[in-house]
């Protein structure tokens, strides 16, 4: 099995050696001839509006737009909100990838400062994880509620696309990255 990790921006290393530690061969994903070798995506926290303009300025979107219909797909803070069918706070002419029937909201949480880390349980168990200027998942459509956190939504998942506020990667979780590895056939 072969995870693409969208790498223009963000964290996708730290994504990339977990996804390792689990055991996967993971490509960084740049151009979109890239997308067509990878069984799975996953999209990494960053920036939104950065990540955005630079896969409008590579041609990404026509291509990470077909994959996400048909293929596994982990968005995790900035890429929970390039999954999002609907965001609040998008800066003018921002594009998305879309798919995940969610409406989320980018810096809900706050700034950088108000960056902080909790337990939240995934698969009915719990784990750390970090909540970096982190989006809120405002309404949930089709998709399902996996983690919650004070009894708001923080993962979904919607058949092949898993959507995610926080940052397991960054505290050494597994439990998120391995139901998504689970669901690749």
């Amino acid at each position: 099995m072969l995870v693409g990790v969208l790498a223009l921006q963000g964290d996708w290393r730290e994504h990339k050696l977990l996804l390792e530690k689990l055991g996967a061969e993971v490509l960084p994903v740049r151009r979109s001839q890239e997308l067509d070798q990878v069984d799975a995506l996953v999209i990494p926290g960053g920036e939104s509006t950065t990540m955005s303009n630079l896969a409008k300025s590579f041609g990404l979107f026509p291509a990470l737009r077909e994959l996400v219909k048909h293929k596994p797909t982990l968005g995790t803070c900035a890429g929970l909100i390039m999954l999002s069918d609907k965001v609040q706070g998008a800066a003018e002419g921002q594009e998305f990838v879309g798919g995940l029937d969610i409406e989320s909201s980018r810096n809900a949480y706050g700034g950088q400062s108000y960056s902080f880390e909790a337990d939240v349980e995934i698969s009915g168990e719990s784990e750390r994880v970090a909540f970096i200027r982190a989006p809120r998942i405002l309404a949930v459509g089709k998709a399902e509620v996996i983690a919650s956190l004070n009894g708001e939504p923080v993962a979904v998942r919607q058949g092949n696309l898993f959507g995610a506020t926080f940052h397991p990667e960054i505290t050494g979780g597994t439990k998120l990255h391995s139901l998504f590895l689970a669901s690749i056939s």
